[in-house]
């Protein structure tokens, strides 16, 4: 028979607003998994990662060491969701950055429910799982029978899950849940982190973008300016006709303008 589907809340108006993610709620403990406590070292990592891509991928490499033993193979792929940004998945292997990828397609599956209910989603074994529709077909075509999904708690709006696959059914019990769940917190903190880094690093990539077309658009501005000996507005003028009969960016014929006086357009420089 299949695993009941947990009680889970209704979502908020606030997580309609987030494609149905609900806002994180505050840090929980950090629980040790194995040995001992991994979160320095994936603290460590988010320095070391150059995007946050990188890092995902090496938490899911980790965790499916953690869950895999000779013979049992486990797959195990990380989806992160933040507002206004696409969705980025990762996995320990191409097999489990396809289940993911199954799960964007059909909006649902373990990994989604546990991202967006912030609680642990178990499939004992699909073949007898009735939750998830069309999703279960396709994951039954590519032989993973059992899978486990869990939220990785984050700050504002992000919402983000661990999942786990297997061939064969009945691979995750409660034990494997609260395992993952250690793991999982053990990364909450680090991701967080990541997070806000990437948060900070988009933002200056945007605000830097922003800065080269606008001085581009002037510069190309001048330029008209100089060869029809116009006023500023009419240049202007000339330069949103180009732009809306090319169905071009106003800052991509901008650039136009000065590469055919053999002119780069310029680039914004910070110092830090």
């Amino acid at each position: 028979m299949s695993t009941p589907d947990k009680a889970r809340s209704r979502p908020t108006t606030d997580q309609a607003a987030n494609h149905g993610f609900p806002i994180a709620a505050d840090d929980a403990g950090s629980v040790s998994v194995g040995a001992g406590s991994i979160s320095d070292e994936l603290q460590d990592l988010v320095l070391d990662s150059p995007d946050i891509a990188v890092f995902l991928k090496e938490i899911s490499e980790r965790a499916a060491a953690v869950f895999s033993a000779p013979g049992a193979d486990i797959h195990c792929a990380v989806l992160l969701v933040r507002p206004r940004m696409q969705s980025t998945m990762t996995g320990s292997s191409p097999e489990a950055i396809a289940m993911d990828e199954i799960q964007t397609r059909y909006d649902d599956g373990p990994c989604l429910r546990a991202a967006r209910y912030q609680e642990p989603c178990v499939v004992e074994d699909f073949w007898s799982d009735t939750r998830f529709g069309q999703y279960t077909t396709s994951i039954l075509h590519t032989g993973i029978r059992s899978a486990l999904g869990v939220p990785i708690q984050l700050d504002g709006a992000a919402a983000a899950a661990l999942d786990l696959y297997s061939t064969r059914p009945g691979e995750f019990d409660s034990n494997s849940v609260q395992d993952a769940l250690g793991l999982a917190g053990e990364a909450s903190r680090a991701l967080r982190t990541a997070v806000r880094i990437a948060h900070f690093s988009d933002a200056a990539k945007n605000l830097r973008l922003a800065m080269d077309s606008r001085a581009t658009i002037q510069i190309a501005t001048g330029i008209i300016m100089g060869q029809s000996r116009c006023s500023h507005d009419a240049a202007m003028t000339i330069l949103r006709s180009a732009s809306s009969s090319r169905n071009t960016k106003l800052s991509d014929i901008a650039a136009s303008v000065l590469l055919s006086i053999g002119q780069e357009p310029p680039t914004a420089h910070f110092d830090y």
